[in-house]
């Protein structure tokens, strides 16, 4: 059997070797960026290589033996701004169709810098500011084709040593960022979001459909609003207009197929969809959780006339989440066993889903772009939770379902007028519905609360906003100045836009050729979640409507260098510094808010007040090599410091104080199309509170908290150890004659670094299991606790075929 199994393998890769080709063909069309109109004789390469054409008399262009692979366009021509387009994958089957947007050389606000093709630069946003091509999100090591997890590897992020993706931008809390697909924006951005933030341990997006992200840290355009920390922005791949391309996809976690092509001759499509099997491998390595999720994304694009166009967008999520209760059968290890209850006891079983649709149409003149933007998002989040999992009525500690409902509509207009100033200028409106159904009994260091509410809550959200730019002498300075105003008819604090009133500029200036001088400094506004504007009392009273709750306020200053030896080459330094005010402080717990949302459940169902001051300070270095001669690279370290008030209107490191944040990403192109690539991160240990004992052990609170209680008069005094970790990916690609196959092994935490986490704090038991009264106060359990580190080595694998 094993002698015809290798007579098998021989045979198939003879079939490799023999139908494998070299080579790929690629086609397009260049046209210019606002006229829509045609541009011929545009020299159009390969980067990284001599391979080229022109473009004929109608724009279009065909390259042929183009490298198979992920490869880049270089375009240029006299008279307009140079470019390099983002990355397109060349197989024997698939030969893609690129659209090449050119800008006239003398618009002020080129979006590439000729000196550094492979950066996004403009003058809106001359710093603090990332791109990300597909090749790098799929070829990331330890990303496993996750977006936000690739973003980790960039400067000023930092991220949970677990399986969370909450992206912890400059000291910020993961509900200080927003995210943007195609222009829309998209609320719930992960499987298993927690409700009030933004943090999950799965990406809804799927990879297979994203042309490029764009990350930005600050200086945030005048256009994008209701953020602290940062603004993701998502473009999305459009159909092959000549023929149907199909993708399949399987991993460790999620199987999914995406398809893409024509639907007649102005008209494209992308569509995906995927489904996990996480509950069955959760069940075979008894875990205690078993998490079920599938998603799908789709995109329409038609083009009206040569300066319409119009784009349907959508994507959406189920989720279901269960308890494996026999997740103890056969368990021999004693803190395993001790560890799983724990968790069956303090997880809820959850449910949600989620949608976004929307409508993008665009028109193009002479001078001028138009853009109207019209979308719908909803979700949904349920859970529940009884004590012991009976399902008894009479044991239930939580019972909550919510719902959110958002329409909006925004229109921009971008002109460029006399002496080549550019000017965006728009308006944006949105209704919003809240709907929450809460049961729930809380234990804390002041005893055992009940919260019983329902509330309805309808909005109307409004915001204008503009931003002028143009560069100066001989082009060595840039200078952009943009306001937006915000306001919500929520209560009269908030209605008002001058109370929202949003400032911001940034400059940059050329010191030479390779060296650039960045600052930014703005004021920017974020309404509080619908969590906290709809929370009800006992009474039945909007209770933080009562309290004047205001929008939250963060003012940025950044300034920085930049240095760019050569076209694929960055390095860059920053230092930034960030103030918070009117941060939403929590009655019940006197802390604040941004200390919290790194775990399932919901932040801010409770009585709060816009009272909390917080700072965040750092340093950025960035040294980036895009890809040359097969190799790339990527160090960025931060030193942040963040620090909120307590109760006492003290700064203390808050609970994304992590301090030191470094990052090694490394990889090589090697011959017959492998691929290896490396990356090490280290993350200083966040700050977290100790447990108030004594509440801890009561056991009317015990029996409610299933947990220990933190005693947050003495919140964040401790830390944890600095956690660092090594991810390592390989990539094998075949290239056949209808098909291609792409094999990976992605190995997270290779040497199995240890991270640590607050200890389970758990009440004894005695040998028949039950819990363990104090014997000098009956009103006690006796408590241990129970380690909770981690430091598994988690390989993972994975097919994609391109046919």
């Amino acid at each position: 059997m094993k002698k015809q199994l290798f007579i098998f393998l021989i045979i198939v890769l003879q079939t490799v070797i023999v139908f494998s080709q070299s080579t790929g063909v690629v086609k397009g069309k260049v046209i210019d960026a606002q006229t829509r109109e045609p541009i011929s004789f545009a020299a159009i390469i390969i980067e990284g290589t001599t391979i080229g054409v022109t473009s004929n008399e109608l724009g279009v262009f065909t390259i042929q033996k183009v490298p198979l692979g992920y490869v880049k366009l270089q375009a240029s021509l006299v008279g307009y701004n140079t470019i390099t387009t983002s990355d397109y994958l060349v197989t024997n089957e698939k030969s893609p169709y690129v659209l090449i947007e050119l800008s006239q050389s003398n618009e002020i606000l080129d979006e590439v810098v000729i000196q550094s093709k492979l950066f996004k630069k403009s003058v809106e946003n001359p710093l603090s500011v990332q791109t990300l091509g597909i090749a790098e999100i799929e070829k990331n090591p330890g990303g496993n084709r996750d977006v936000l997890k690739v973003l980790q590897s960039l400067p000023g992020v930092a991220s949970n040593p677990g399986f969370r993706n909450d992206i912890i931008i400059r000291g910020g809390s993961p509900s200080e960022n927003k995210f943007y697909l195609d222009g829309i924006e998209v609320p719930v951005i992960n499987h298993f979001q927690t409700q009030g933030s933004s943090g999950g341990p799965v990406g809804i997006m799927n990879a297979d459909l994203i042309r490029k992200v764009d990350f930005y840290t600050s200086a945030f355009s005048a256009n994008r609003g209701n953020a602290l920390s940062s603004i993701i922005e998502f473009t999305q791949k459009d159909g092959n207009p000549n023929k149907l391309d199909t993708r399949a996809t399987l991993g460790t976690s999620d199987a999914g197929v995406t398809l893409n092509g024509p639907i007649g001759s102005n008209t494209t499509f992308t569509a995906s969809m995927r489904q996990s099997y996480l509950q069955f491998l959760f069940k075979l390595i008894k875990l205690p959780f078993l998490p079920t999720y599938n998603d799908f994304q789709f995109k329409v694009k038609h083009q009206i006339s040569a300066t319409d166009e119009i784009s349907i967008i959508g994507l959406g999520a189920i989720d279901n989440f269960k308890l494996n209760e026999d997740v103890n059968d056969d368990v021999t290890d004693e803190d395993t066993f001790k560890r799983n209850k724990y968790i069956l006891s303090n997880i809820p079983v959850q449910e949600q889903w989620n949608y976004t649709v929307g409508l993008v149409y665009k028109h193009y003149s002479e001078k001028s772009t138009q853009q109207y933007v019209l979308s719908r998002n909803k979700w949904s989040n349920e859970a529940q939770k009884y004590f012991n999992n009976t399902g008894a009525l009479t044991d239930l500690l939580l019972n909550y379902s919510s719902k959110e409902i958002e329409n909006k509509f925004r229109f921009e207009n971008t002109s460029t007028l006399k002496n080549n100033y550019k000017l965006n200028v728009g308006i944006g409106f949105e209704t919003a519905k809240y709907i929450n159904n809460t049961f729930q009994q809380i234990a804390n260091s002041n005893g055992v609360s009940i919260v019983d509410f329902s509330s309805k809550l309808n909005m109307l959200k409004y915001n204008v906003f503009g931003q002028v730019s143009k560069k100066y002498l001989n082009s060595k300075l840039g200078i952009s100045a943009g306001f937006r105003f915000d306001g919500v008819d929520y209560n009269n604090e908030m209605e008002n836009l001058f109370n929202q009133f949003s400032p911001r500029i940034s400059l940059t200036y050329k010191l030479n050729n390779k060296l650039n001088f960045n600052a930014s400094t703005g004021i920017y506004n974020q309404l509080p979640s619908y969590t906290i504007l709809g929370y009800r009392n006992l009474a039945n009273e909007l209770v933080n409507k009562n309290n004047e709750l205001k929008y939250i306020t963060a003012t940025h200053y950044v300034s920085g260098l930049e240095l760019s030896p050569n076209s694929t080459s960055k390095i860059s330094f920053e230092g930034f510094y960030k103030a918070y005010k009117n941060y939403p402080f929590s009655v019940r717990d006197q802390i604040s808010l941004a200390n919290l949302g790194a775990d399932f459940g919901v932040v801010g169902n409770e009585e709060v007040t816009s009272t909390s001051k917080g700072r965040a300070y750092g340093v950025e270095l960035l040294a980036q090599k895009k890809s040359y001669n097969g190799l790339y690279g990527i160090l960025s370290y931060t030193f942040v410091k963040s620090e909120f008030q307590n109760a006492a209107n003290k700064y203390i490191a808050s609970s994304w104080d992590n301090k030191h944040l470094l990052t090694v990403t490394a990889g090589k192109k090697l011959n017959k199309n492998w691929e290896i690539g490396g990356k090490f991160r280290l993350v200083g240990g966040q700050p977290y509170t100790p447990y108030d004992l004594d509440a801890s052990s009561t056991i009317v609170n015990y029996d409610v908290s299933n947990s220990g209680i933190l005693d947050y008069s003495n919140l964040n005094t401790e830390r944890y150890n600095t956690y660092h970790q090594l991810d390592f990916r390989v990539d094998k690609t075949w290239y056949w004659k209808k098909m291609s196959l792409n094999f990976y092994v992605d190995i997270q935490n290779v040497y199995a670094s240890e991270s640590q986490s607050q200890a389970l704090l758990i009440p004894m038991v005695d040998a028949n299991g039950n819990k363990i009264i104090n014997s000098t106060d009956a009103s006690k359990y006796n408590l241990e606790e129970i380690e909770n580190n981690s430091g598994n080595v988690l390989p993972r694998f994975g097919f994609i075929v391109d046919f």
